[in-house]
């Protein structure tokens, strides 16, 4: 046996915990449907005075993401506030005023730009790059873009990543996100900025929401992380020094089978610094 401790209830944990940053895909909904007892687990939390911020690798800006809860069933009253890596990239882009863009990504992204003054131009004369997500993400992989990424390198292009997210569920489905085309590029020496977990400046937003709505800073120890990826809600969380809530039933659900029966080096090699506790699905 692990020392992985296993929790059926979200009640379980907390006890002395002021603030909930959730993952959305895979926590609350799979891109398809919504999770109603992650969503009353949530809801349940703020009703009894604690603040929850969702904090997610969508590369569209808050309100963009709202609507999408909205069509998905998820009710405003889940959740306190929203915090995307899209608002971070954009903040980038406004930093950035009179450089060119080149966006690499699917149409329904297009959000991501909504009200700033960007001047797109192709790849050969480009100032940077902001990439989204495969242009196609039902059937392209990373390898699709290997000859871009290449002349992009050749060029010298900052890579701004606006979802490090490598996979997420589409229903049954996993599929390609800006992570794994950023890692691609990454790989060929290119200068990547990843926005969104696992990176600090998504955390640090999110507390400072959490602050506003509360009216005081909450300690780290008082603060719960909850998602579903190792790579971007495990780490994120043991980076910025909060606890994690792991849920199963995600990217990884197929790695976990008999996880309860693996040795420790098992669960060093498949997590790294464990999380507080999983638990198969979020529910209160």
């Amino acid at each position: 046996m692990t020392e992985l401790r296993f929790i059926e209830q979200m009640r379980e944990l907390v006890p002395g915990i002021d603030v909930v940053l959730s993952d959305i895909w895979g926590v609350v909904h799979n891109g398809l449907v919504a999770f109603p007892e992650a969503c009353e687990a949530l809801h349940t939390f703020r009703a009894r005075g604690g603040t929850v911020v969702l904090i997610t690798n969508a590369p569209r800006p808050a309100d963009s993401v709202q609507r999408q809860l909205r069509k998905l069933g998820v009710a405003d009253d889940t959740y306190d506030a929203i915090v995307s890596s899209g608002d971070l990239t954009r903040n980038y882009v406004a930093d950035h005023p009179g450089k060119s863009v080149f966006w690499l990504g699917p149409e329904r992204d297009n959000s991501i730009h909504r009200g700033l003054d960007a001047t797109f131009a192709p790849l050969e004369s480009a100032d940077y790059i902001i990439c989204t997500g495969p242009f196609d993400d039902e059937t392209e992989t990373p390898e699709d873009y290997r000859a871009m990424m290449t002349t992009a390198r050749q060029r010298g292009l900052t890579l701004v990543c606006a979802n490090p997210d490598i996979v997420v569920e589409r229903g049954d489905r996993l599929i390609y996100c800006a992570g794994a085309i950023a890692e691609l590029y990454r790989e060929l020496g290119g200068e990547v900025i990843f926005y969104g977990k696992p990176h600090r400046p998504i955390y640090e937003r999110a507390m400072a929401i959490a602050q506003e709505r509360r009216g005081t800073a909450t300690p780290l120890s008082h603060v719960l992380a909850i998602g579903d990826s190792v790579r971007t809600d495990l780490t994120g969380a043991h980076g910025f020094g909060i606890k994690c809530l792991f849920v199963m039933r995600g990217i990884h659900a197929g790695e976990f089978e008999g996880i309860d029966l693996l040795d420790k080096a098992s669960v060093k090699e498949l997590f790294g610094h464990p999380p507080l506790a999983l638990t198969r699905e979020l529910r209160w």
